[in-house]
């Protein structure tokens, strides 16, 4: 069996410091908006993270966050250029925004969905249980 790649492992990990960051959040919103009942929530800014089991496989969302190290070591496209990402079982699904005609992925790339979730459970009931293999946008 082969080593996961520094790409993988960063993905993992991003994921992971999200959905921490995630939890850190929901848990001390309601006591913000009620300290400061005056003020209303700005909304948020593109579609919602999710971590859900799809046909039986985990599909993770959430959006990417600016990473200006991983753009200076090589890593641009799916560090800091990427706006949203998808994991599927912990292997990256590369996504793609098409402005107001919606989403698309490298296994659905011909077609349109309107979030990133959707896309992402089109992907696996298009893969059939085989995994995703890893996007490489210098190939």
């Amino acid at each position: 069996m082969s080593r996961p790649t520094r790409r993988q492992v960063i993905g993992v990990a991003t994921g992971a410091a999200a959905s921490i960051a995630l939890v850190g959040t929901a848990a001390t919103s309601p006591g913000a908006a009620s300290a400061a009942p005056g003020k209303t929530e700005a909304p948020a800014l593109g579609p919602a993270p999710f971590d859900e089991v799809f046909q039986g496989r985990r599909i993770q969302g959430a959006p990417a966050a600016a990473d200006a190290h991983a753009h200076a070591h090589g890593q641009g496209h799916a560090g800091h250029d990427a706006v949203y990402r998808v994991w599927i079982d912990g292997r990256e699904l590369h996504v793609m925004q098409h402005g107001s005609s919606g989403w698309s992925s490298a296994i659905n790339h011909y077609e349109r969905f309107a979030t990133p979730l959707d896309t992402a459970r089109t992907a696996v009931a298009s893969l059939k249980g085989a995994h995703v293999v890893p996007f490489d946008h210098t190939a």
